[in-house]
């Protein structure tokens, strides 16, 4: 049985790993988890699975005393309690922003093995986790549609065979727009994306393509590729998830459909490939075309600018995460318009501060201040 703490329990890719966990209750057990604020959803977790840990964003003796055989934790310091537990064989980090950081290295430090749906981590301290997991020979997974699927296809290949990385993306709800059409978009029509079910923040970021510009920068640190050698490529369909280019001009490209319980069942369940009842395959017959173009680094800006941030290191990752994070946050209020996004980005990375090789604090407090300046930027617009 593998032991699992699953931090961001009640979030998309929480949730759906709990679906993966109660289909394969004879190799999961699911021992921990943290819920934010769904304390509904948490007791549901802690009737089912008999839980022995629990983390909740406040203290709660309503719960304290209704589930005497639980060990509560508490806030952000109760997610990092819970990743330096001895028990458990892997942390699944499914927790939504920067908050996940902190606990990733908790995790790495306390030995054990990682599955990575949290951007934002590697974004911003990709150099320093991959120095902690080589000091605790540890392993880190990612959950991610496109870097499993790069995973996959560089199995049982050489890494100097690999010309390039191709990571696929779906364009976003404003794939067919030109810019100028971009000015009057809604925060209705941003969130309808046209091929996944995802949560707000990250709908917004597919249709920004800043999440695409995050997958560049965390498929850099995970399979130790330089930066000219990682692509993206326009694939609409969202089939091809991603691919590998080899020296000798072949091509190895990994399909699937667009859903994340293949993605994150195969990463629980490694090396194998086990079906259930939440498996779906593709239908060819409905697959008439699969269509590819070059990236369009003028109507996306945000991924040039996220290859060159990558490339920068530094704490320039954890601010363009905070930027993005509150610029995105403002415009699910409906406080500025779709395109302002990528201009508070922008303008607060030129305002920004740059130190080389940042402890794990610097870029806490470099995350925290690109939202205070986004912030301020709003307040004085």
């Amino acid at each position: 049985m593998k032991k699992l703490v699953l931090l961001g329990a009640s979030g998309s890719i929480g949730s759906q790993t709990v679906d993966v966990i109660r289909e394969h209750r004879d190799e999961l057990d699911l021992i921990g988890a943290s819920v934010g604020y769904n304390i509904d959803y948490l007791i549901e977790l802690l009737n089912d699975f008999k839980l022995q840990y629990a983390c909740t964003i406040e203290r709660n003796t309503v719960l304290e005393e209704k589930f005497p055989d639980t060990k509560f934790f508490f806030g952000d310091e109760g997610l990092c309690e819970m990743a330096r537990l001895e028990n458990y064989d892997l942390l699944v980090n499914a927790l939504l922003g920067f908050t996940g950081f902190k606990p990733t290295i908790a995790a790495i430090r306390n030995h054990k093995n990682v599955a990575l749906a949290n951007k934002e981590t590697l974004v911003a301290g990709g150099k320093i986790i991959n120095e902690a997991l080589r000091e605790n020979n540890v392993q880190l997974y990612p959950i991610d549609s496109e870097h499993v699927a790069i995973w996959q296809c560089l199995q049982g290949h050489k890494k100097d065979d690999v010309r390039r990385l191709l990571i696929t993306g779906s364009g976003g709800a404003f794939r067919d727009l030109s810019r100028d059409e971009l000015k009057n978009v809604t925060l209705s029509q941003a969130l309808n994306h046209p091929v996944w079910n995802m949560g707000e923040k990250i709908t917004i970021d597919s249709a920004t393509m800043m999440n695409k510009g995050f997958e560049v920068i965390e498929a850099h640190y995970l399979f130790d590729i330089p930066y000219d050698r990682i692509d993206v490529v326009l694939h609409s369909e969202a089939v091809v998830h991603s691919m590998v280019e080899y020296n000798d001009g072949s091509i190895i490209a990994q399909l699937g459909t667009p859903d994340m319980h293949w993605i994150i069942r195969y990463v629980l369940l490694y090396p194998d490939h086990k079906k259930d009842s939440l498996t779906k395959y593709l239908d060819f017959d409905s697959i008439t075309s699969l269509n590819f173009k070059t990236m369009d680094y003028q109507r996306y800006p945000l991924v040039r600018l996220a290859k060159k941030i990558g490339s920068f290191e530094g704490n320039f990752g954890a601010i363009l995460i905070g930027a993005n994070d509150e610029a995105v946050s403002l415009f699910l209020k409906e406080r500025i318009s779709f395109i302002d996004i990528e201009s508070y980005i922008f303008a607060t990375l030129k305002a920004a501060h740059f130190i080389k090789d940042p402890t794990p604090d610097q870029l806490i407090e470099s995350h925290k201040w690109a939202k205070e300046y986004v912030d301020t930027l709003w307040a004085n617009s």
